[in-house]
């Protein structure tokens, strides 16, 4: 098995690996290093990755492109309302108000969510990795924006198990690129903390972190972001000039045509990256619209005038992590630029201007994600050995606890995990109940949260209770910020046994210690759990000489706008069967190649190589059917088409030239056996003078019957054209030859030797029959 880490972004995704000797990233089948998050639906198929790229303007409507855009949304939102209007695709609202994207697919319209789209791009993902390791993979870590709510968390983890992946975790961007940073950095000061901005300016969204490092550790201090400013906004200031342009001087309105726009804004986004090293660059696009060839030019002055906005905004989360850490700008050692959007001239000045240093480009901006998150895999992973390194990620967001409606915290502003809350974080809360309750997660603070996101995260119903109590118990719930930062309980309670217990052992104490002090609010005791402390309780635990002992308390748990078990369920089989239509329609495309490459090949040989092995009636047969096929290739696609069909085309046209294939070869075949005979009959014609007078007469005269036979068949196969099948044939020749060594073997090794033949070695007692 293997370990790999995947940076899925909203344009493009890399794939990392962790081998022994580090990180390297994987190509795909282009050979290329980033792999575009495109699902293209066909008549019959889906592409993906670069195939579905390529089929954005020829099939634009079936096109499903950006989707990490409309994980976990509504589609009420004001943001996807604006997404929308870049689509090209169909987006409708599903019966929970989410989002259901809309294609053509197998000549009916299908409807998948976006998580579903998301694990079909995982399961290709995947593919790419296993084909390129030439071996299984499943641990894996998944790259996540910071800003992921608990449903988006989630919705990640259910695309990965539709794709057959165990992520082991789902890490913050920033926090992989900090990790593959800090880990090989080896000028770590030991006087005190080096402190390290990190700015990811992504396709679609701005995010940065500031890390501290010392030693053997990192620590995130604080996040900050802003999900809707990214590329692709520079990429549509261009769009909006040259619509302008075009629509003022050659008379077409881009904006009205859905592939003229996205043929322009793919000419943009390579614009912005021409720009990006030069101070002028031209556009020109053939045949844009309406068959006009359009042309257009813009100074790198110009683009920054227009662009001025979005570079000021950038400013404004850079200016949020240093606000939320507590920490001023004199303090940072560097500030780290990354992302598919970081290379506008424009955003390195401003950045240089607010942190008073010049940004540094040393880590690789398109494969940091993905490379910190194999890395972490191979941490995570119990099959890699990697040096110990401690990594301390922070939460964005405060999150809080009801129990029956009424808040559970440790904090004034009901919050149970802080914003900026190290995670996984563990709280074991005690309450007091005899019979089932409900309790509610919680975002605790609206204004941390993305625009539109509502604050309620996932209900749990604890109980019924494993044994009937009429009055109040004490019961334990833990409540952990895991890993993927989701929020998990688990229950139960603790009841007398009934049996006394004398000599109680150090052993079978709880370890109290591992608590930081209890804390009571509303009626709940709070334990806040060191993050070195077991993750489990003990099973049964002794108070005052009596053994109390653990009963789980079942846990149902309902994720608001989550995927139910069921609805996982049928996605996973949905995907299946959509693979293995995938995989039918590629074995159809595997045998019309071959029966394509076929028809071309025996065209031009029919004519050349084995033309003087058929006769002209056999050409005529052969060439009419050759031609009959081809056409029969670039028509309408058969109603029955299937592997079934190509093979019986190919066995049909194999059935007119094998007999000439097989002369052609059998010619060629024959004269080499020929050769190895004469070479056989001379080389025993040459040894026989060694020979005693009686073998060498006998070999003599097996060597004048081989050649007499080889010279009669000889004569009778070039007595008769070639394009008639052979009355001698190689293998015949090879009999021939294989008796005829095998008859000289055994008359040197049988007939006895005479005393006289000095010349010759006796042989050994065990070499006569």
């Amino acid at each position: 098995m293997s370990v790999v880490g995947f940076d899925f972004g909203n344009e493009n995704c890399v794939i990392a690996v962790a081998k022994e000797r580090g990180i390297d990233v994987l190509l795909n089948d282009e050979s290329n290093r980033e792999t575009p998050a495109v699902v293209s639906f066909f008549e019959k198929q889906r592409f993906m990755g670069s195939e579905g790229a390529a089929s954005l303007t020829m099939n634009p409507k079936s096109t499903v492109s950006q989707v990490k855009r409309l994980i976990g949304r509504k589609f009420k939102e004001v943001e996807v309302q604006d997404d929308l209007k870049l689509f090209p695709f169909e987006i409708v609202e599903g019966h929970d108000g989410g989002i259901l994207i809309k294609v053509q697919y197998l000549g009916e319209i299908h409807e998948f969510s976006p998580v579903q789209i998301l694990g079909m791009l995982f399961s290709h993902l995947k593919q790419i990795a296993e084909k390129s390791l030439e071996m299984p993979i499943s641990d894996c870590v998944i790259g996540i924006p910071c800003y992921f709510t608990d449903l988006q968390r989630r919705a990640y983890l259910d695309a990965a198990a539709i794709a057959g992946l165990r992520p082991l975790r789902l890490l913050h961007d920033c926090t992989a690129t900090a990790l593959g940073y800090g880990i090989y950095k080896n000028d770590i000061s030991n006087a005190g903390p080096t402190y390290v901005v990190f700015v990811d300016i992504g396709h679609c969204d701005t995010q940065v972190c500031l890390a501290s490092f010392e030693s053997g550790q990192m620590k995130i201090l604080s996040h900050a972001f802003d999900r809707n400013l990214g590329g692709r906004d520079f990429d549509e200031v261009l769009f909006s000039y040259f619509a302008a342009l075009f629509k003022e001087k050659d008379d077409i309105d881009v904006c009205t045509n859905m592939k003229a726009s996205i043929r322009l804004r793919a000419s943009c986004e390579k614009l912005k990256k021409v720009l990006s090293a030069n101070a002028e660059a031209p556009l020109n696009i053939e045949c844009l619209m309406d068959e006009k060839d359009v042309r257009g030019f813009i100074k790198r002055e110009e683009f920054e005038r227009l662009s001025s906005g979005l570079v000021e905004s950038i400013s404004v989360p850079c200016r949020k992590v240093l606000a939320n850490s507590g920490l001023t700008v004199e303090k940072i050692h560097s500030v780290e630029l990354v992302g598919s959007g970081s290379r506008i001239p424009a955003i390195t000045r401003m950045l240089a201007s607010l942190f008073k240093r010049e940004p540094s480009r040393r880590i690789n901006a398109s494969e940091c994600v993905a490379r910190g998150c194999a890395l972490q895999c191979a941490m995570l992973s119990p099959i890699f050995r990697v040096r110990e390194y401690q990594v301390q990620d922070s939460f964005p967001f405060s999150i809080g606890l009801s129990s029956d409606k009424v808040p559970i915290c440790t904090l004034p502003n009901s919050t149970l995990f802080p914003k900026g809350q190290a995670f996984p974080s563990l709280k074991i809360l005690a309450l007091h109940r005899n019979n089932m309750f409900q309790m509610e997660a919680f975002y605790a603070d609206p204004n941390e949260l993305p625009f539109g996101i509502a604050s309620q995260i996932s209900s749990f119903m604890i109980g019924p209770f494993p044994v009937y109590q009429l009055e109040m118990v004490k019961v334990k719930v833990r409540v952990q910020l895991n890993l993927h930062g989701i929020v998990n309980i688990e229950a139960f309670m603790q009841i007398e046994d009934g049996a006394e217990v004398t000599n109680v052992t150090s052993e079978n104490m709880v370890a109290k210690s591992d608590h930081s002090p209890s804390v009571e609010q509303n009626g709940a005791e709070v334990t806040n759990v060191a993050q070195s402390a077991p993750s489990s309780i003990p099973a049964d635990e002794i108070r005052k000489g009596k053994i109390f002992k653990r009963l789980e308390i079942p846990v149902s748990e309902e994720v608001y706008g989550g995927m139910t078990k069921a609805e996982l369920s049928e996605a996973e089989k949905i995907e299946l069967q959509l693979a293995q239509q995938d995989l039918k329609m590629e074995r159809i495309k595997d045998k019309k190649n071959a029966l394509e490459s076929y028809v071309y090949e025996m065209r031009d040989k029919i004519f050349s190589k084995y033309q003087s092995f058929a006769t002209e009636s056999e050409r005529n047969e052969i060439s009419i059917n050759l031609e009959k096929t081809e056409e029969w290739l670039y028509e309408d696609e058969p109603d029955d088409e299937s592997e079934n069909i190509y093979n019986q085309k190919l066995e049909d046209l194999r059935k007119l030239v094998d007999p000439i294939e097989i002369r052609y070869k059998e010619d060629e075949a024959r004269e080499k056996a020929r050769k190895d005979l004469l070479s056989c009959i001379a080389d025993y014609r040459m040894n026989a003078g060694s020979l005693t007078a009686g073998e060498r007469d006998a070999v003599i005269d097996e060597c004048n019957k081989a050649e007499n036979w080889l010279q009669e068949k000889t004569q009778q196969q070039d007595s008769l054209p070639k394009n008639v099948d052979p009355v001698l044939w190689s293998c015949e020749i090879k009999r021939k030859a294989e008796g005829f060594d095998a008859t000289c073997k055994y008359i040197t090794k049988s007939l006895p030797r005479t005393d006289d033949s000095d010349h010759i070695d006796k042989p050994d007692d065990g070499e006569l029959d």
